[in-house]
């Protein structure tokens, strides 16, 4: 049974379509409103609309559920591999074992950096900001695959390209920074283990064989930043691709919208946050009390969608123990953010207010010990968040009804008025 909502306006009823979901939920079908009534909806923040519907990640919210193509991000997080979930993203199935053979040797053949792209990271300040020389070399990966920009082109090798090359960027970008010779990739290596090694190799020290441990951390920390359905970063890839512009100049926008302190900076604020409760003696109960009274900002807890414990956290929570046991790291501030959970989770400030530990919370505590640096935490939930763009881009490149985006506005400025020579202007009145 097609159900339908009925818009009144001044004499007339409008008729909307509702559009259900896999698990219930429910949208009005504005698409033919303005030609209907000549109106349109007005949503800052694009909070209530739908941009889209997608098959790739269900997420719930309230009961703090997320769900990869169907699968949980539990059993995922538990039993599979970046590079399996990547393929289910993309492709929409878990693969055979001959499909994941031949997708991660896809990503082994691919790793490599055109020599001459070597060449562009001189071109970049020392002191340039990692996200800044990822956006731009991800970008000038159309130059050099210029095929890239014919029309509907998403073949399999330009999704390996950028899958696979964004972790040699990346790499690249932190060993130039430091002075040091890049680490080419070992294609004996698998996806994770390969970019360690690219990252912590040194030419003057024995051969780096990245630690088990590591290796299945850095695997679980990529896969939770997968997909977040339609994020700020997401919905900029798919609206720079809806002009049917190439897959590299849609993930290298995604990247620039990621940047943003608001989106994927929130793990570097919540070490910032950690840091400066150490330094001012590690008083958790003092830091608290200023949140109460709004003088101080708690970061890492909360989140626009989850109203409940953000399930990626409580999976982080357990890796970032189980890591730092096995390094036997005693890091300061992974106790304070400890002392700051118990206290959310047991203060009916926080539980009145939802404010759950989100992944940010324990992902900067992850790749601190990890040794990744501060300014590299963005980068890594970049590299992490291409297999879903890249789904939403393939995803949005296929469907038939693909129109450019083009939202409206409701304009609010000054009526029509005629020019005035500049001799005849005069300063208006306050």
């Amino acid at each position: 049974m097609n159900q339908k909502a009925t818009l009144k306006y001044g004499e007339k009823s409008y008729s909307m379509p509702i559009v259900e979901g896999t698990y219930g939920e429910q949208a009005f079908d504005v698409r033919s409103l303005r030609k209907d009534t000549g109106l349109i909806t007005l949503d800052s923040g694009y909070m209530n609309t739908g941009s889209t519907k997608s098959q790739i990640t269900y997420i719930n919210g309230e009961e703090g559920v997320l769900l990869y193509r169907g699968y949980p991000i539990e059993q995922l997080a538990e039993a599979s591999t970046f590079v399996e979930t990547s393929y289910l993203l993309i492709y929409g199935e878990l693969p055979t074992p001959t499909q994941l053979q031949a997708f991660s040797e896809l990503l082994t053949y691919h790793s490599m950096l055109h020599e001459d792209m070597r060449h562009l990271y001189d071109g970049f300040p020392s002191n340039a900001h990692p996200m800044a020389i990822l956006s731009s070399m991800v970008s000038a990966l159309s130059a050099y695959y210029p095929d890239s920009l014919e029309p509907d082109t998403h073949d399999e090798h330009h999704i390996g390209r950028v899958l696979s090359k964004v972790r040699t960027i990346a790499a690249f970008t932190y060993q130039k920074q430091h002075g040091r010779p890049v680490a080419y990739p070992r294609n004996e290596l698998n996806y994770c283990a390969n970019f360690l090694h690219m990252m912590f190799s040194h030419p003057a020290e024995q051969t780096y064989e990245p630690d088990p441990e590591l290796v299945k951390a850095l695997n679980v920390l990529l896969i939770l930043h997968a997909d977040h359905e339609q994020n700020c970063s997401t919905s900029t890839v798919r609206l720079v691709g809806s002009s049917r512009a190439n897959l590299y100049a849609a993930i290298s926008a995604g990247i620039s919208a990621l940047w943003g302190p608001l989106h994927g900076g929130a793990n570097q604020a919540v070490i910032g946050m950690l840091e400066e409760i150490r330094a001012e003696g590690g008083d958790c109960s003092a830091f608290i009390r200023q949140v109460k009274n709004r003088e101080r900002r708690l970061m890492g807890f909360g989140h626009r969608v989850y109203k409940n414990f953000d399930p990626r956290a409580s999976i982080l929570k357990t890796y970032a123990d189980r890591l730092l046991s096995h390094l036997e790291l005693k890091d300061e501030l992974f106790d304070i953010a400890r002392q700051l959970e118990e206290v959310a989770l047991s203060d009916e400030f926080f539980i009145d207010r939802q404010l759950y530990p989100n992944v940010d919370f324990y992902s900067g505590i992850l790749y601190r010990a990890m040794g990744i640096p501060t300014e590299m935490f963005t980068v890594m939930f970049a590299i992490g968040r291409i297999p879903g763009w890249i789904a939403h881009w393939k995803e949005m490149m296929e469907d038939p009804d693909l129109r450019i985006g083009r939202p409206r506005q409701i304009y609010m400025g000054a009526k029509r008025r005629d020019y005035v020579s500049t001799e005849e202007r005069h300063p208006r009145s306050p």
